[in-house]
């Protein structure tokens, strides 16, 4: 997701703070920067921030932190977050860097309509590769925990595919997610697309560590 021309980007970016700008200095010490052992949630590929926000709002005892990759994008998450939440701070990021970042501290992943890489020879660079899934085995803290939303089916066949070969077991699966479960935590992207009634892909699962 990229956006262009927003207006009072880099002031947004330097004055925000819910930008943390020294993310790597924290590995292995977020619990210590938020202060208090509440479990740590990770979006990666926040877009506009409404998920997260959404989930920061409604569980004020779960630490979240949102990742996005493009400077537009994150400039208006963050003009999003409300005042005085606590339990909230965003990183602008490539995600390849996350093992750089985090270390043996997060809880849960949240994958929300990632870029599909269509292409096969880019598949390596899907969130849900092996690529990426060795790099999540180094920051969860327990048991790995990996929540994905995606309108893209074969992204979506090719992620229980690639995280069953992993060790991963689904406890959750969904091929037409809104029709199915009463969802009140939703992506931007989410509402202009569910309401034409297009199917929203999802699962949760979990490995062993």
């Amino acid at each position: 997701m990229r956006l262009r021309n927003v207006k009072n980007k880099q002031e947004i970016l330097d004055s925000s703070s819910y930008l943390v700008k020294d993310p790597y200095s924290w590995k292995g010490k977020w619990k210590e920067f938020f202060s208090n052992d509440h479990p740590i949630h990770i979006e990666i590929g926040m877009g506009k921030g409404q998920f997260i926000i959404g989930l920061a709002l409604a569980n004020p005892n779960i630490n979240y932190i949102g990742i996005e990759k493009y400077d537009s994008v994150i400039a208006r998450a963050l003009e999003k977050v409300p005042e005085g939440i606590s339990n909230l701070v965003m990183i602008r990021m490539n995600a390849l860097e996350i093992d750089q970042v985090f270390f043996q501290e997060v809880s849960h992943i949240y994958l929300n309509f990632s870029d599909p890489w269509p292409k096969k020879r880019h598949h390596f660079r899907r969130l849900t590769s092996k690529i990426f899934l060795e790099k999540y085995d180094s920051i969860f803290e327990h048991d790995c925990c990996i929540e994905m939303r995606t309108d893209n089916q074969e992204l979506y066949i090719y992620s229980l595919e690639s995280l069953s070969q992993y060790g991963y077991s689904f406890y959750d699966i969904s091929f037409h997610l809104h029709q199915d479960q009463d969802v009140s935590i939703t992506t931007e992207y989410e509402d202009r697309f569910t309401k034409d009634g297009n199917p929203i892909y999802y699962f949760l699962s979990k490995k062993k560590k």
